[in-house]
């Protein structure tokens, strides 16, 4: 997955796969973790917004299912 890096004090990459609606991301600390049944509209929000992390924080997090790669 392509992965595009971002400016954040906590994300440092986010990738997104439109035909499984993944969404990938890889953390300042190393960690990448999957986040599974994410719409697009999400990806774009997050990509938008002016703190990725607030957004991921309130909106993709506890919402979607996940697993650490």
């Amino acid at each position: 997955m392509n992965m595009i890096p971002v400016q954040s004090s906590n994300l440092a990459a986010v990738g997104y796969n439109n035909m499984t609606r993944t969404l990938t991301i890889r953390f300042n600390n190393g960690r990448t973790y999957e986040y599974y049944g994410v719409p697009g509209y999400e990806y774009e929000n997050l990509m938008n917004a002016s703190s990725k992390g607030n957004y991921a924080d309130q909106n993709i997090y506890k919402t979607y299912r996940q697993s650490e790669i």
